[in-house]
């Protein structure tokens, strides 16, 4: 898994931020799409940092009302 890595520094693609963030890719889309996460490169395919994608993930549970459960 991905949360074993410094998530100061970590850079995910689009499919390793769904992953570790428990939504589909069209998830992590559409939160860049809304402004909840913004990508660090301008150019090629997003990249977004480890703790953005976290915190994204985090505050639209909040915002619904859920709470993450373990596995």
């Amino acid at each position: 898994m991905f949360l074993d890595c410094n998530l100061e520094h970590a850079i995910w693609n689009t499919a390793e931020a769904a992953e570790a963030a428990g939504v589909t890719p069209a998830v992590i889309y559409q939160w860049k799409r809304r402004g909840k996460l913004t990508p660090v490169n301008k150019t090629g395919w997003p990249r977004y940092r480890a703790l953005d994608v976290l915190r994204a993930e985090q505050s639209t549970r909040e915002r619904a009302r859920r709470t993450h459960e373990a596995a």
